[in-house]
């Protein structure tokens, strides 16, 4: 089953030292706890967040996936 790797997201974050904060903003968010709750798997990352994520991020959208 693939999935969503959201620790390769948050250690992404964290290598390129981003904020949730900055990452709340990149994806039109007022607050970091918002952005937060997607980092955390509370809330599902939908299909139009990928590439914004992985652009800030500087990675490929195939990179989010595991099995």
């Amino acid at each position: 089953m693939v999935y969503v790797d959201l620790s390769f997201i948050k250690a992404k974050r964290l290598e390129k030292k981003f904020t949730l904060q900055e990452m709340a903003e990149e994806l039109g968010f007022k607050t970091a706890t918002n952005y937060q709750k997607y980092e955390q798997g509370l809330y599902s990352l939908d299909a139009d967040m990928l590439p914004v994520l992985a652009k800030k991020l500087g990675c490929k959208i195939e990179d989010f996936f595991k099995e």
